[in-house]
């Protein structure tokens, strides 16, 4: 995967982007760094990641298996960026479905830090 563009969309090479978090073990140091990892790790099918960068007062919600049920039934085209602050991220996430469909995945991203480490916390949707 090395020599691929990141599924993010910086043009950056993904082991010089989010590459660094999903593979390499290094942590994000902001919220739209996060952001942009957590779109890679659906990219990817790294639901591991997903779970571990959400925070731990929300986990509860989330299910491994249906993270990679909706990670692998769609095929992830492209992160728009709307705006970020230093704790939230508002983006969309154009996906094919598995009806091969085009779709949006609006959300305005809440994140926290904490210890020097960030996490996802929710997420408002249209």
């Amino acid at each position: 995967m090395e020599s691929k563009k990141c599924f993010c969309d910086t043009g950056l090479l993904f082991d010089s982007c989010c590459g660094l978090y999903l593979q390499q073990n290094q942590k994000a140091p902001d919220a739209l760094a996060l952001m942009r990892s957590r779109y890679s790790a659906y990219a990817t099918h790294n639901a591991d990641y997903l779970l571990e960068t959400t925070h731990v007062s929300e986990r509860q919600y989330y299910s491994k298996t249906e993270i990679l049920k909706w990670a692998t039934s769609n095929q992830w085209q492209k992160l728009e960026i709307l705006s970020s602050s230093e704790d939230t991220v508002e983006f969309k996430a154009y996906f094919l479905n598995a009806d091969q469909k085009p779709q949006a995945h609006y959300e305005f991203s809440t994140f926290r830090c904490e210890n020097g480490v960030w996490f996802y916390v929710d997420g408002k949707f249209e």
